[in-house]
């Protein structure tokens, strides 16, 4: 439309400017009342001229109307009308355009009060549709929307509204596709950008969501503790027909416990017996041994760092 002002301003301007040259002309060489006539006549062309030529921009189509009658689309680029027979009443955009809708306070399926908002890109493909068919096809495209979600909502349960947004966006467009098909106007795609519950519902939601993982860690646990029973109990097989490896290992773990941390350890008389370290002496040399091992690696230690 500025593009549209500014072309015919110049036009304008232009033969305006030309015919006064011509009037001055006249009027330098005696030609008063006909320099006047020029002047008029530039004047009318001018306003005759500009009026007739518009410009269309490249995503612009011009609905011309003559004597209230469809007549034809024009653009993009320029095009000449008949002044004061031929109006333009829409100017329709081809573009690419979207468009925000929301539903507030709609019950779902299961009668819980949601919030959501969506996003509708949608296309015109005929302009002759769009500016014929329907008085305000971008209020009429909204108004469709908003009863189409409120629509899907109330068919819907919220477990599957949160966790399938694209099933719903997908029901969506084809619904408002075939409501706007009429009008000339193709619907691209429908994005439902956010779903908003009662806060006290959604405390609820997260409790629940909380107990339940609970509960599965509670179940990892005891099928843990199931695992590591059966596994104890295959070893117990394997050391059950075997004395002198059962021995090793007691031994083993035995020496592991005074290396690493105790200094002293009380060990059953009965565990004395079955490992066979030769009572509570033998016990006793196998704890002196390992804590003098522990003292001159500590010794060595300090060597090495005064060194």
């Amino acid at each position: 439309m500025n593009q549209n002002r500014s072309v015919t301003t110049l036009i304008f301007v232009v033969i305006v400017g030309v015919g006064a040259a011509f009037a001055y002309a006249m009027h330098i060489v005696g030609a008063d009342l006909g320099a006047v006539g020029v002047g008029i006549g530039a004047l009318i062309l001018a306003l005759v001229v500009s009026s007739a030529i518009r410009v269309a921009d490249q995503w612009d189509r011009a609905v011309i109307l003559r004597l209230g009658k469809f007549q034809s689309l024009k653009g993009p680029g320029l095009f000449f009308m008949i002044p004061v027979i031929d109006v333009i009443p829409y100017w329709i955009d081809t573009r690419v355009i979207t468009t925000g809708f929301k539903a507030e306070k709609t019950l779902t399926k299961d009668t819980v009060p949601v919030d959501v908002d969506a996003v509708l890109f949608w296309k015109v493909l005929d302009p002759k549709k769009a500016a014929l068919d329907v008085a305000d096809y971008q209020t009429a495209i909204s108004w469709a929307s908003q009863t189409a979600l409120r629509d899907v909502i109330g068919k819907t349960m919220l477990s599957d509204m949160l966790e399938g947004r694209d099933k719903i966006s997908s029901v969506l467009q084809k619904i408002i596709d075939e409501r706007t098909e009429p009008w000339g106007v193709n619907v691209i795609s429908v994005e439902v950008k956010d779903v908003l519950i009662p806060s006290a519902l959604e405390n609820a939601m997260s409790m629940q969501a909380q107990a339940e993982r609970e509960r599965q860690a509670r179940v990892i646990l005891g099928d843990s503790e199931r695992q590591v029973a059966e596994k104890f109990a295959e070893a117990g097989k394997a050391y059950e027909h075997n004395p002198v490896a059962f021995h090793l290992r007691a031994m083993n773990m035995l020496y592991e416990g005074l290396k690493q941390n105790s200094t002293i350890v009380i060990v059953p008389s009965t565990a004395v017996e079955s490992m066979q370290l030769g009572g509570l002496a033998g016990l006793t040399a196998l704890t002196m041994g390992l804590g003098q091992e522990r003292a001159n690696g500590q010794k060595v230690a300090e060597l090495q760092r005064e060194a």
